[in-house]
């Protein structure tokens, strides 16, 4: 993941085509909507230049459905929950999820409840027509601090019981440094799956964000079925960029990197509870990021997604 994908989540705290029933096994059959989609990420540049004429030019390339990358000061890339809806609803297209950073202090010690800026961060996606809120930051200060962990891990999971209220559901995204950080003797990861209920925090798994660390997505997949209700779809290549672990990859076209995506979203969509399957390109190649959406979403639907 690049800097700036960092400061953008510190500062600000899918293209999904068709929905459909997707099958699978046991895992699989949670009677959730699938659907496949792009991250607004992926096109941000042009979203903070044009969010309107970006939308519809997604729009005339089939996009039915968003996730979004920008929540500040309750707007939606500058917009009122309603009036992005309403501007969604113009171009026929959804928005089921979006990232929105939550921290300890969005949690009222005193009163023991949830701050009003966090449940108004609720109820404007809610209006907005969000069926996912997802968290895709960990404060550093929090990372090895195994009390402060077990308090925030509680904090989603009653984060988990007001998206109910709405009639929404809530999770987490990884990155890299979930997978390169121990809490005793087990990853922060694993102790961010064994700490929340099922029931009440998703878990959106970032295939690419954890490429080049110490996480494997298919011995993941196994090691936590039916854990992964949403995927983040991307594919790798090496790079000048220095990750966490010493190792350089940047995000490229579907089935032009190095990673075995087709076999990753296989035992997703059987083993892992997969239903939400979001493609995120960040980096280009020189390519047109919009144009690069498009050939990413027609190479999932070739792949029968």
């Amino acid at each position: 993941m690049d800097n700036s994908r960092r400061i953008f989540i510190k500062n600000s705290a899918l293209v999904i085509a068709g929905a459909a029933i997707l099958p699978g096994d046991l895992f699989a059959a949670t009677k959730k909507i699938g659907r496949l989609g792009t991250q607004l990420y992926s096109v941000r540049d042009a979203m903070a230049k044009d969010p309107a004429g970006t939308l519809k030019k997604l729009s005339e390339g089939e996009v039915k459905h968003v996730e979004h990358a920008n929540y500040v000061n309750r707007k939606f890339y500058g917009y009122t929950a309603k009036e992005f809806k309403k501007l969604l609803n113009d171009l026929d297209m959804q928005m089921p999820s979006g990232h929105t950073v939550m921290t300890a202090q969005d949690w009222d010690i005193s009163k023991g409840d949830f701050t009003d800026k966090w449940k108004l961060t609720i109820a404007d996606a809610a209006e907005v027509g969000q069926r996912y809120v997802i968290s895709p930051w960990l404060d550093e200060s929090l990372r090895t601090d195994k009390e402060g962990l077990k308090r925030f891990m509680e904090q989603f999971n009653k984060c988990g019981e007001l998206c109910k209220a709405h009639d929404m559901t809530f999770g987490y995204h990884n990155h890299d440094f979930e997978f390169s950080t121990m809490v005793g003797n087990i990853t922060l990861y694993d102790f961010i799956l064994q700490n929340t209920e099922q029931s009440l925090v998703a878990q959106q798994l970032d295939i690419g964000n954890m490429y080049g660390t110490v996480g494997d997505p298919l011995a993941l997949i196994a090691k936590y079925p039916g854990r992964f209700e949403l995927m983040h779809v991307k594919d790798e290549i090496k790079s000048a960029t220095k990750g966490e672990m010493g190792l350089g990859f940047e995000s490229t076209v579907l089935g032009e990197g190095i990673m075995p995506v087709k076999e990753i979203l296989k035992a997703a969509r059987k083993k892992g509870g997969t239903s939400q399957f979001i493609i995120e390109q960040e980096s280009y190649q020189g390519k047109d990021p919009v144009a690069c959406v498009k050939i990413d979403l027609q190479i999932m639907k070739k792949w029968g997604y």
